[in-house]
């Protein structure tokens, strides 16, 4: 016997360990048989450079797309197609954004196909945008725009975020507002950069060249990045799922649908009419266009804020009170005082960081609402939610626009009313959070109790009664209670 186990696994044969002993004897299906543990995860590491390639992306995606404002602001101001209106100019800066939610469904399907994966649909999404700058460059007719600025760029850039914006979460646990944060940064210091940047060139080589460097740029910064990105997909059982119905029927999913679509009735429109409204109260291109640079270095500095004070205080707190916080500057502030560039400036500053938050919360809060499983699957579906918010917002509020130097009054109303509507939301699905939590703790000490009581539970009405009174206080206390959710 003794000699028969040397043969098999004694002192001379090779690999001779516990576990290769265990494994050989008791093979992958047999009894006794266990599957090594995997690897235990640590947040970070590789992870942070995902961070950097994600801001990287953003930057040169959205970040491009919020100097949109400069160029409508030219487009207006230059009568560049006659006959055009400003209606017309407005959905090329909607329709690039409302495409590039729409195409969430083509990004889901490439990420899924292992032939393709993340990496190389961010760098399909690289290639649309930049033939869409490069088509842009040559538009002599609105149509040409429309297709160029408006559909290719939105696709590309509509590739590049489906794609990316899950990675960074799924890389931490504990810090996981904080990375999404950072990489959604990257959007606010891209129009800081390109806000600049687009106004000087356009003024010092023309409109054409303006395209075509910034097609350029962008070609050769987000092909390096795309290739940074590794997902941890198949790591953390993520669900690639075009359509999920089932989400439809979950309530605090819905809430959560509700907040992104105020919020983006009021973001797209305040983020490209900004400039316009700075030139119609008086200031110069010039100025105008440092304002909202000054809005976008706000987004870049309050996003990394907003994600330390998620992981600390709540992600749905934070979301929330931001949230409302944007709609009383737009009704306090700006409405009123705003009237001056430094009054312009102080606002920029001071909305910039909140303004937004959509972006930077958008992902961890989906996380706690439906899990990080299904967090890709709950953002495709988001991204299609968002196609008719964000096309028909900014020819909302241009729709609104009266003549003069108060011709913005309306349109300062309905973003703040946007914002403090989509708080409202937020705040039920904060509420239900709460209430969540809760029932998970009732539910702990109910099975607890059954332990100590021999598995008998008392089931009688009054308990069910006493269940039901707790549940609707729990619903009602959520909308005021102080936690940490």
């Amino acid at each position: 016997m003794a000699s028969s186990e040397k043969d098999i696994g004694g002192a001379d044969a090779p690999g001779n360990t516990s576990e290769a002993r265990s494994v050989s004897r008791h093979g992958p299906g047999a009894p006794g048989y266990t599957e090594p543990a995997p690897p235990a995860f640590k947040e970070g590491g590789y992870g942070w450079c995902v961070v950097a390639a994600v801001f990287v992306i953003n930057m040169h995606t959205w970040g491009l797309n919020s100097s949109f404002a400069v160029f409508l602001a030219y487009y207006l101001r230059n009568n560049f197609f006659p006959g055009v209106t400003a209606l017309q100019y407005a959905f090329v800066g909607g329709l690039s954004i409302s495409i590039s939610m729409l195409c969430s469904p083509l990004a889901t399907m490439l990420i899924r196909w292992e032939r393709c994966g993340t990496s190389m649909t961010i760098f399909i999404g690289v290639i649309f945008e930049s033939i869409g700058f490069l088509g842009a460059s040559f538009a002599t007719e609105l149509w040409h725009l429309l297709l160029s600025q408006g559909i290719s760029f939105g696709v590309g850039m509509g590739l590049c975020f489906v794609a990316s914006a899950p990675v960074p979460a799924q890389w931490f646990e504990k810090r996981r507002s904080l990375a999404s944060s950072i990489a959604a940064a990257g959007s606010g210091f891209g129009g800081l950069c390109y806000s600049i940047a687009t106004s000087a060139m356009i003024q010092s080589i023309g409109l054409a060249w303006t395209f075509r460097i910034l097609a350029i740029i962008c070609l050769v910064v987000n092909t390096v990045a795309a290739f940074v990105v590794k997902d941890r997909n198949a790591a953390t059982g993520s669900v690639h799922v075009l359509f999920n119905s089932a989400l439809l029927r979950r309530p605090e999913f819905l809430l959560y649908e509700c907040w992104l679509i105020l919020s983006m009735l009021a973001y797209v429109a305040l983020v490209f009419s900004l400039v316009d409204y700075c030139q119609s109260i008086g200031l110069s291109a010039a100025n105008a266009s440092l304002v909202g640079a000054l809005f976008n270095l706000g987004q870049g500095l309050g996003r990394p804020i907003i994600g330390v004070a998620s992981d600390h205080y709540g992600r749905l707190n934070v979301a929330q009170i931001s949230t409302a916080l944007s709609g009383v500057l737009c009704l306090v502030f700006w409405l009123p005082g705003t009237r001056t560039l430094a009054a312009c400036i102080v606002f920029a500053l001071l909305c910039g960081p909140v303004a937004g938050v959509m972006w930077a919360s958008c992902t961890p809060v989906c996380a706690e609402v439906v899990g990080i499983s299904l967090t890709p699957s709950a953002l495709s579906m988001s991204w299609l939610a968002l196609v008719l918010p964000a096309m028909f917002s900014e020819a909302i509020a241009l729709e609104l626009k009266r003549p003069g130097s108060w011709g913005y009054t309306n349109i300062q109303v309905f973003i703040g009313c946007m914002y403090l509507g989509s708080s409202a939301f937020g705040w039920a699905l904060r509420a239900w959070k709460l209430q969540e939590i809760e029932h998970a703790r009732l539910a702990k000490d109910e099975r607890e109790m059954a332990i100590r009581n021999d598995a008998v539970l008392d089931r009688d009405e009054h308990h069910h009664a006493d269940l039901d009174t707790k549940s609707r206080f729990i619903s009602m206390r959520g909308l005021w209670a102080f936690a940490k959710v």
